[in-house]
């Protein structure tokens, strides 16, 4: 059987691929929760608006590490009163210029957000 990219926790509606789900008008990006020790381990949070169902559910942020065609540093940003914060704050999504490790998973939120949403009938119900 193949495996989805990922299933609603809620209504356990599945989405094939991450193609599929990030063009998904009922998925909207909504936040980022940091993980400064390991940032693969950080979650994309979305909510699912579909059906009634409302739900708030996470992927895992090196799902979508691909994504990013840039550097990435290796240590978090050295001037921390020139930080924005935006780690600090899961609901911001804002592009952070620092050279910062976090800067990469920025840059990603960003393409995850501009995705253009559409329709397409290959997701998965159960």
């Amino acid at each position: 059987m193949k495996t989805c990219f990922k299933e609603c926790t809620n209504c356990h509606y599945k989405w094939c691929d991450r193609g599929i789900f990030l063009s998904d008008p009922t998925v909207e990006l909504v936040g980022y929760q940091v993980n400064y020790g390991k940032l693969q381990a950080g979650f994309f949070l979305f909510n699912h608006s579909i059906r009634d169902c409302g739900t708030s559910f996470a992927v895992e942020a090196g799902r979508f590490t691909d994504m990013h065609d840039g550097p990435i540093f290796e240590s978090r940003a050295k001037v921390p009163e020139d930080c924005p914060g935006y780690c600090q704050d899961k609901h911001k999504l804002d592009a952070c210029d620092m050279e910062c490790e976090c800067a990469y998973v920025r840059d990603v939120l960003q393409k995850v957000k501009s995705w253009p949403k559409k329709l397409d009938d290959t997701r998965i119900t159960s």
